[in-house]
């Protein structure tokens, strides 16, 4: 019965549209016992730092299935390396939709790649769920509803900074170092719109490529612009190098890392505890290395998880931590969906969170979307570097964000 089956299906998509076979693939994959979800990471290349997030949702997904499913089916988690390269992102996520036939797309990592495969997944009517990318142009429920982003945006985490220097630094000199891609860009732009008229605050601003070789003289350059205030826009690996050249520089302005970078395991650990310390940045997610959490339920099963699931990772990694808590996320939705899960369903529970609040994420935050709204976490803290793990200081801060103001 099953080889008839097979041989009347070749026969029925033979003659079907790519549409109807779109469809019909969902019908499938929402009546299977397992559910397929689809990824994309940079397992090499140089953004392979950030493959921690892929390898802790594979774990976490190995945890979920352990425990019997998501109700009553197991998940397949394919994750595929993607180089960072979007060409690679757009071929492997065909292959992942035509071939793995997979239910849905889920935390993708970088911009570039998924604005190289979004069009692709909207047309078929595939979810390109929580991507890995505070980028706006992810997150524009009306023009992409196919398309959701998870954290909160870069535009508006550069406004943060910026509204921080006004704030506890006024009129004091700034120094910028930024990752010169469409990361990088969105983080200064939200800085830049935040000092508004006191850009020209901004003695120097310097940008750098990935595989830059000459961060030793872009530092030096910069410390001998004058400046109290050093603000850094890149990746952790890069942010280490930088905290460890201008200790060696004898250089100690006041340095702001945005939270992409703010990892203790790849960036403060390594550049020198000590160098590191005094160091700001923002955080939504719980510091497992801060002493506070230690009798907090959530961080000894954070503990638990990467102690039987991926002992191989610091704990103290806070892309592992991100994956983690986005893998979470995509499990309360999947719960939402209940015996229905076609792709219309899995989109409309993932647009439909209410104040939902990841185990792992700081007490504050809180997850809500809606159809008019595709960026589920809007709230950030400030925080400071002691030497041993981030301290909160501040008040909530609620993250602008303006759907349709990305182009």
């Amino acid at each position: 019965m099953r080889v008839i089956g097979r041989m009347l299906l070749v026969v029925a998509v033979a003659f079907a549209s790519l549409g109807a076979m779109s469809e019909q693939r969902a019908d499938q994959s929402a009546g299977e016992p397992e559910i397929r979800i689809g990824n994309l990471m940079p397992y090499s290349g140089p953004l392979s730092e950030f493959s921690a997030i892929g390898k802790a949702e594979a774990a976490y997904f190995d945890m979920i299935n352990d425990r019997g499913g998501i109700n009553g089916r197991k998940i397949r988690f394919i994750t595929r390396d993607d180089n960072s390269d979007p060409a690679t992102a757009l071929e492997l996520t065909r292959s992942l939709v035509e071939k793995d036939d997979v239910l849905f797309m889920f935390g993708s990592f970088g911009t570039p790649g998924n604005l190289a495969t979004r069009r692709y997944l909207n047309e078929k009517k595939v979810p390109q769920l929580f991507v890995a990318s505070g980028d706006e142009a992810l997150s524009q429920a009306k023009a992409f509803p196919w398309t959701m982003g998870w954290q909160p945006a870069f535009r508006s985490e550069g406004r943060i900074y910026a509204n921080y220097i006004q704030a506890y630094y006024p009129h004091r000199k700034i120094v910028v170092l930024w990752q010169n891609d469409q990361f990088g860009r969105a983080l200064l732009k939200g800085m830049e719109e935040g000092l508004g008229d006191l850009n020209r605050l901004v003695l120097v601003d310097i940008a750098f490529d990935i595989a830059d070789e000459h961060l030793e003289g872009h530092v030096s350059v910069l410390k001998r612009a004058g400046a109290d205030i050093f603000v850094f826009l890149g990746v952790p690996s890069t942010a280490s190098r930088v905290i460890q050249l201008a200790a060696s520089l004898n250089w100690h302005p006041v340095m702001i890392v945005n939270d992409a970078s703010a990892s203790i395991a790849n960036a403060m650990a390594p550049a020198g505890l000590q160098n590191s310390a005094g160091v700001i940045s923002t955080a939504f997610l719980k510091d497992p290395s801060d002493p506070a959490w230690k009798d907090d339920p959530a961080m000894k099963d954070w503990f638990a998880f990467m102690d039987k699931y991926h002992h191989v990772e610091s704990t103290n990694n806070s892309a592992a931590l991100y994956g983690y808590a986005a893998a979470e996320t995509l499990t309360q939705v999947l719960k939402q969906c209940g015996g229905d899960l076609s792709r219309d369903n899995v989109m409309r529970q993932a647009a439909s969170l209410r104040n939902y609040h990841p185990t792992v994420a700081l007490p504050s935050i809180r997850m809500n979307t809606s159809p008019d709204s595709y960026l589920p976490i809007k709230q950030t803290r400030l925080v400071q570097f002691d030497g041993r793990s981030w301290q909160l200081f501040g008040a909530v801060i609620e993250t602008a964000f303006t759907e349709g103001a990305a182009r």
